[in-house]
């Protein structure tokens, strides 16, 4: 894809101590964009059914938008998100302030 989209993205494996470049197909992309909704649907793949939230098959996911790093007010926002502790649902933060870009 053109544009702020990789195809890639960066897994880190904490438990193992390892990262590993992955591929995201064209279509995840279309479907879900970015931030949020990307995230979302990573967490859906990725988590199976009664994970504890603070053990370590858990995933957290760190995804900024497809506008990130343009010189825009409200572009520049990140999300980070992962099954929440307090709820055992989806938990997600939406920092700003120059989070995302450098």
């Amino acid at each position: 894809m053109q544009g702020a989209f990789t195809g890639k993205y960066l897994r880190v494996d904490l438990t193992q101590g390892t990262t590993t470049v992955e591929q995201v197909p064209e279509l995840q992309y279309r479907m879900f964009m970015g931030g949020a909704a990307m995230a979302a649907s990573i967490l859906m793949r990725e988590l199976k059914p009664g994970v504890d939230p603070l053990g370590p098959d858990n995933v957290m996911v760190v995804s900024t938008c497809p506008l990130n790093g343009i010189p825009l007010s409200g572009t520049n926002r990140f999300t980070v998100a992962a099954k929440s502790p307090l709820t055992e649902g989806y938990g997600r933060a939406r920092p700003a302030a120059g989070g995302g870009r450098s």
